[in-house]
This record gives C-alpha cells, sequence and structure tokens, in this order.
C-alpha cells in the first residue's frame, strides 16, 4: 500500500521521496517529518511494493530499508535504480560494513545505520539533493572539462561515465563524484573531512565512516590499489600503472 503524506501549510517543493519501510510507526513519522519539510512523501511497506511504486511515481529520492518482507531492501534498491536511476538512502538496523558496502556497489548513495535522529535524517535528504543539482549543473557546464585518461582507466566529467579495461563501470552518483575529486588531484592525499566537504557537502565530521564504506565500494569495483589510504589522514588516487584488473561484477 502507498500513502500520500503532504503538508498543504507549505509551499510545495519539487522533490518526491518513496520511503521503504516495513514498521508502520516508523514509517509514518518520517513521512510526516519530510512532508513538514514541504516534499511530497510516499510509503511502500514491501520491496515489491518499493519497484512498483518507483516505477509509477519517478521518485527524486528512495530512502530504503535493507529488511524487509517479500523482497529484500538490497534486491529492491538494485532493481529500482537499474530502471530508473535515482538517489537511494539504505537504512540498516546493524552496524554490519558488509550490508553497507553491499548496499553502496548496488547502486545506494548514503545509508544510515537505526536508531537515527530525524534531524540527521533531513540533513542527509537535504545534501543528497544537492549533490544531485551540483551534478546536473556539472554535466551542463562540463564541456570544458577533459576526459581524466590514465590509460586502462578513463573518466568523462561530461558525460559521468567511467571504464576500466575498455568496460564501461557502473558507478552511483556519490562513486562518481568521489573519484572525480580525487582523480583531478592524482596522488595527492585528502582528508575524510575535505572529502565529505566537497563530495557531500557536510561540514560534520561524524561521517568519516561513510567514506570509508564508498572508497571500500569503489575498490571492489575499480580494483584495491585504485584509492590509496593514508592511515590517520584520508585518501589518494593512484592512477593505474599495472593494468589490474577490477574485481567487480554485475552478478
Amino acid at each position: 500500500m502507498i500513502a500520500d503524506m503532504r503538508n498543504a501549510t507549505k509551499q510545495k517543493q519539487p522533490h518526491t521521496i518513496l520511503i521503504v519501510e516495513d514498521e508502520p510507526t516508523l514509517a509514518a513519522a518520517i513521512a510526516q517529518r519530510l512532508a513538514s519539510e514541504g516534499w511530497a512523501a510516499r510509503v511502500a511497506g514491501d520491496g515489491a511494493s518499493a519497484v512498483t511504486a518507483a516505477r509509477q511515481l519517478r521518485p527524486d529520492l528512495v530512502i530504503m530499508d535493507i529488511m524487509l518482507p517479500v523482497m529484500d531492501g538490497l534486491e529492491a534498491t538494485k532493481r529500482i535504480v537499474a530502471e530508473h536511476p535515482v538517489p537511494v538512502m539504505i537504512l540498516t538496523a546493524r552496524d554490519d560494513e558488509s550490508d553497507k558496502v553491499i548496499g553502496l556497489g548496488i547502486g545506494a548513495d548514503d545509508y544510515m545505520t537505526k536508531p537515527f535522529s530525524m534531524r540527521e535524517l533531513i540533513a542527509r535528504c537535504k545534501a543528497l539533493f544537492r549533490r544531485v543539482d551540483r551534478a546536473k549543473a556539472i554535466v551542463k557546464n562540463s564541456e570544458k572539462e577533459k576526459i581524466l585518461n590514465f590509460g586502462s582507466l578513463i573518466i568523462d566529467p561530461s558525460q559521468r561515465i567511467v571504464t576500466l579495461d575498455n568496460k564501461e563501470i557502473h558507478l552511483t552518483p556519490t562513486e562518481f563524484d568521489l573519484l572525480a575529486t580525487l582523480a583531478r588531484r592524482p596522488r595527492a592525499v585528502l582528508t575524510r573531512e575535505k572529502l565529505l566537504e566537497e563530495v557531500w557537502d557536510w561540514a560534520d565530521a561524524s561521517g568519516t565512516r561513510t567514506v570509508d564504506s564508498h572508497v571500500k565500494a569503489l575498490r571492489h569495483k575499480l580494483g584495491s590499489s585504485t584509492i590509496r589510504t593514508v592511515h590517520g589522514v584520508g585518501y589518494a588516487f593512484e592512477p593505474p600503472e599495472t593494468g589490474e584488473k577490477s574485481t567487480y561484477s554485475e552478478d
């Protein structure tokens, strides 16, 4: 069942958010809080319904719980982003790094671990929308930006396409922005805080684990040596020199 909640007292915003959550109380609380921001909030109670709802609504953002009936959130996310590229924020009750990396690897852009504060959820949503708007502006004005060519790895900012060994690699919008940010300064060490500021548009350093999870997802797709860890500081992009093959698979 899909529920529609809108706040008629505020000016209508263009953003539609699909909440996929099987706990009715939590789903209603999230929907009410999103509606208070002027966004159109829709709710789906299981993964299969979420896929159908996303196909019909074409939402601007999906908030996806992992543990769902009928179809789990990871499978639902994979199907949704395959049909309609859209930012996805996954919710997990388990502080399990593997769940987060898998979620990011199949198309999610961000994650939050339950329990979470509504204030942080709203901040994350706004940051995602800013990043989407910024990415569109970059694509529109990036004709003059040169393709980043590192031999076996090619990054095309204007088309937002990455190829490795002549094979196109699917990256989420956040993964692409993270890779491009690092690749524009090869071998330069960027702190997690700097990456949060430039890629996520966050000023709160508490989200540094998000950076780590996205780096793991990128390494899985592009090869473990593509991004170097500088312990206690941050990360640096290492241009491919040995033609290391990616371990990533769509399967």
